[in-house]
């Protein structure tokens, strides 16, 4: 779960970008109470770099925090078959 100013500034958009830079599938969505979720599957070493590259986000974003945990086996199912979504707003 990425915290801060990550709405209305494109986040979304770059951690898809950032994901498929690194060959990571998985997908992402704003939350109403102003954060985003993010969900990633692939290699350790790609996920810790989509993420370090998510913490800096794009240029007006302003990432405060991050909490990071396992995901479920529910979240890890990809939606659509795609190697990454944007899912609607939950």
């Amino acid at each position: 779960m990425f915290r801060g100013r990550v709405q209305g500034v494109g986040f979304r958009a770059f951690v898809e970008q950032a994901a498929s830079d690194a060959s990571v599938g998985g997908w992402a969505r704003n939350r109403r109470a102003g954060m985003v979720e993010a969900v990633f599957v692939g290699e350790a070493a790609a996920v810790d770099a989509v993420i370090e590259a998510c913490r800096k986000g794009p240029r007006l974003s302003h990432v405060e925090s991050v909490d990071q945990r396992e995901a479920t086996a529910d979240e890890l199912e990809l939606p659509g078959g795609e190697p990454f979504a944007i899912l609607p707003t939950v």
